[in-house]
């Protein structure tokens, strides 16, 4: 976990500077709150509305961020005006908050856009609870929320833009529409019927925080799709809850709610949030825990009590989460896994047939954009696989091929890069071998992700172990690639039960 977070690469360091504009967008907005007369629940409410809309908005261009940021308040004021109103009527209070878990889920159907204004509409509901929010506080709540999205904004938009100088991601759309609607709808209910245990068991835990327990199973439903990944992420969430709570004793219960060195720690775990996010989520909900923390030490409620009562409230959550996907529709890790697997060898495809017509003169074949989808797909995969390659999975056979599967796909990435590259050179120059070699990997792909049989009978292979001189190096990458399709064939055919298929 600690190699992970600290020689995890960083490409461009977009790590560093997303995390950086955080905390500057986050400051900004506490400050103006502050400088317009807003009370500690005012401040508090507007700078995690900018910590909302610095961290979930994710749309591929700027303009779709900076509409889908100008919709939050949209979303989350009316949500916040139910969840204050709400304040004391339970009942109905409950309710509402387990309609807006069910509708953002279901949201996420629209892609990035529908994820972030459902993560933003949930977040507002569990601010209120946070807080205490009541009716006669939301004119300066309303007040804090546009204020703190807009200093959000005018930082992201405005002081430092860094992604207008980056070409687009690649984001892989999912496998299809129809395919998306139904795992949505499967996740909307079963995040529902979570959410509606851990409020439950939540409240006979605590009056108080119960909606501790609520928030857990939320997040732990947050880009999940599987059974085992939505398993493997509640147990992450726990084991970054406990570290949080150790270090909340040695560092957020001594500050006794210090202003200065409140604010100093505060600044530091919004880093630590963005920062670790996209590489590890123990370490994300470590940093979140220890922010928890601080916020209670700035009201004054902190102490050891409370953070252990955290840590049941997080487990309450977990629990939910997990009999949620265990007993109510659940999504098979298989069935994702295979579905992007599937995606990533296509994408294998169309690489090497775009850096065959670039071998071939073709002026316009660009094979870089597949490039960069490739690298999201197969990080969907890593993802997806990650319940099969976890230390506590006993299942040891499955996950000594999901590791080899693993292993296999990114030698057929960096077989790939290294290809594109010797594309990219203008005195790179086409012959037979290499337009054979080209076909025989699309064949092999082919036969991979449609049911043919040349690779599962044993494709002739021998023309593999004559291999190219340091002046060849493109055929020397599409040999290297053909080896790895070659051996993809085992573990991806071998039949149902087996270690990888039916996991």
């Amino acid at each position: 976990m600690l190699k992970r977070v600290f020689v995890a690469p960083d490409p461009g360091r977009t790590r560093l500077r997303f995390a950086a504009r955080a905390v500057i967008g986050i400051a900004l907005a506490v400050a103006l709150c502050g400088m317009a007369g807003h009370s500690l629940t005012g401040a508090v409410t507007g700078g995690l509305a900018a910590l909302l809309a610095l961290f979930t908005v994710t749309d591929a261009t700027v303009r779709g961020q900076a509409v889908t940021t100008a919709l939050l308040p949209a979303v989350g004021l009316p949500v916040l005006t139910a969840a204050a109103g709400l304040h004391d009527h339970p009942v109905a209070r409950d309710l509402t908050f387990l309609a807006v878990v069910g509708a953002g889920v279901y949201a996420r159907r629209w892609g990035p856009r529908g994820h972030s204004l459902g993560v933003f509409a949930f977040m507002t509901f569990f601010v209120a609870q946070f807080l205490h929010a009541t009716a006669g506080q939301l004119p300066e709540l309303y007040a804090a929320v546009l204020l703190s999205v807009l200093a959000a904004a005018a930082v992201r938009f405005g002081l430092w833009c860094y992604e207008r100088r980056l070409p687009p991601p690649a984001v892989p759309a999912p496998p299809n529409g129809t395919g998306l609607a139904r795992v949505t709808t499967r996740q909307a209910i079963q995040a529902t019927a979570g959410a509606g245990f851990a409020l439950v068991v939540g409240q006979l835990l605590s009056g108080q925080r119960w909606y501790w327990a609520v928030g857990a199973t939320w997040w732990i439903f947050v880009n999940t799709t599987s059974r085992g990944e939505t398993l493997v992420r509640g147990f992450r969430r726990l084991l970054g809850t406990v570290i949080g709570i150790a270090l909340g004793l040695l560092v957020a219960v001594p500050v006794h709610g210090d202003p200065a060195v409140t604010a100093l720690l505060t600044a530091v775990c919004v880093f630590g949030i963005f920062y670790t996010a996209a590489v590890s989520y123990t370490w994300m909900m470590l940093w979140v825990t220890l922010l928890a923390g601080l916020l209670y030490s700035l009201l004054g409620v902190l102490g050891p009590g409370l953070l252990a009562l955290r840590l049941a409230e997080t487990g309450v959550g977990a629990l939910g989460a997990a009999l949620a996907v265990i007993l109510l529709l659940p999504v098979t890790t298989h069935s994702v896994t295979d579905a992007w697997i599937q995606r990533a060898l296509r994408c294998v495809h169309a690489c090497t047939a775009e850096t065959a017509r670039r071998l071939a003169g073709t002026a316009d074949a660009d094979p870089a954009p597949h490039v960069a989808e490739l690298e999201q797909l197969l990080a969907r995969v890593r993802l997806s696989v990650a319940p099969l390659v976890h230390p506590l999975n006993p299942m040891l056979g499955r996950k000594r091929r999901a590791r080899h599967v693993l292993a296999l796909l990114d030698d057929c990435a960096r077989e790939i890069r290294g290809l594109v590259a010797v594309a990219a050179d203008p005195e790179a120059s086409h012959d037979a071998r290499l337009a054979a070699a080209c076909w025989r990997v699309q064949a092999a792909v082919e036969a991979l992700t449609e049911g043919g049989e040349a690779l599962a009978e044993g494709a002739d292979t021998s023309h593999l172990t004559d291999a190219p001189s340091a002046t060849e190096p493109a055929l020397a990458h599409l040999h290297g690639l053909e080896r790895a399709l070659a051996e993809l064939a085992r573990p991806l055919r071998t039949p149902s039960g087996s270690p990888l298929v039916g996991a």
